[in-house]
């Protein structure tokens, strides 16, 4: 179980088109803008902040991860420590977008770990994982099982954007 979810601004179309243009549009830029409205939900008593990992393949065909540039750009400002390699995302999954709920939830099982050198690293540590946009709570689910497995002693999410009504994708 995670320690909450904050997000700097409910998801819609202005959110919607930051995201894009971060994700797809090379804007990266866009991770500073996202990075400097999210400080303040940053919780006080984090110690270690977390993206949530793209595969190889789609890290290699988008050449960044937009999670890993907003989380560098919350730690250059904040001070909090950020590390991109101790959790990864062992296996590709298809595109969220279109699957409900239960959908969600199925492709992303089992597809996190934390790295032998990540547990080190997060036992008994407050850690806030960073996304760009919180939507059925799958993948951030996923990604917590594996951190409290792994000893973090609490994950708080803390996302750029956050889909309220549940039907945007």
């Amino acid at each position: 179980m995670h320690a909450g979810v904050n997000a700097a601004v409910a998801y819609g179309r202005v959110a919607r088109d930051v995201v894009l243009r971060l994700k797809y549009g090379g804007r990266a830029a866009f991770a500073d803008t996202a990075a400097r409205l999210m400080m303040r939900h940053l919780p006080r008593d984090a110690e270690l902040l977390l993206p949530v990992p793209l595969h190889r393949w789609r890290l290699w065909s988008r050449g960044y991860n937009q999670a890993g540039l907003i989380a560098a750009s919350l730690s250059r400002a904040s001070g909090v420590a950020w590390a991109s390699d101790l959790l990864v995302r062992r296996r590709a999954t298809p595109v969220l977008k279109g699957l409900g709920k239960d959908g969600r939830r199925r492709a992303v099982a089992g597809a996190f770990a934390v790295t032998s050198a990540g547990c080190a690293r997060i036992a008994g540590r407050r850690i806030v994982l960073v996304d760009d946009v919180y939507t059925s709570g799958a993948t951030t689910g996923a990604c917590v099982s594996v951190l409290r497995a792994g000893g973090a002693a609490s994950v708080s999410l803390l996302c750029w954007a956050r889909v309220i009504d549940g039907a945007a994708d």
